[in-house]
């Protein structure tokens, strides 16, 4: 038994409990009214976040997803952080999975050639506004992204980082 979550490279094995941890987070913990149907992109993580600069990945305890994030490529060495979630378990000092989550996509950014790293986020989720300032990420406005990157309909916060 580990200690701590192992992040690795999603894999559709783990594609169901990717889909419940989001979705349980979004709508149970934070009343966020988004359905499976709102996210076609849960059910084409391979297609969808896995190409060109972008990529996926989990943080598993004991065979159980706990953490995911990704980067969506969006062209000219520019990356959208998406999908960073953690279950409310693993969150924290204990277990530091949101930090190993990023830390991976970060290291992964260097390592091809990404510039900059783009987010977009709910007002709720104040913890991860903290975490993001935290962790080097600017507030900027709606009008400093670029004209690529993907605005959410729940997404009201901005962040960018310079890799």
């Amino acid at each position: 038994m580990n200690n701590s979550p192992i992040v690795k490279q999603y894999s559709n094995e783990y594609q169901a409990q990717v889909v419940d941890l989001i979705l349980d987070i979004q709508q149970q913990e934070y009343n966020i009214p988004i359905t499976r149907k709102d996210q076609p992109d849960l059910f084409t993580i391979e297609d969808f976040y896995q190409t060109g600069s972008g990529n996926f990945w989990i943080a598993v305890y004991n065979e159980k997803v706990v953490g995911t994030i990704s980067l969506l490529d969006i062209g000219n060495n520019q990356v959208a952080l998406r999908k960073m979630f953690v279950d409310k378990e693993f969150r924290g000092a204990k277990f530091k999975t949101a930090s190993l989550l990023l830390n991976n996509a970060i290291k992964w950014a260097k390592e091809n050639s990404i510039k900059t790293v783009y987010l977009g986020t709910t007002p709720q989720f104040l913890a991860a506004h903290r975490f993001y300032e935290k962790n080097g990420f600017l507030s900027i406005g709606l009008k400093e992204l670029p004209k690529n990157f993907p605005v959410l309909q729940v997404d009201k916060r901005f962040y960018r980082y310079s890799v």
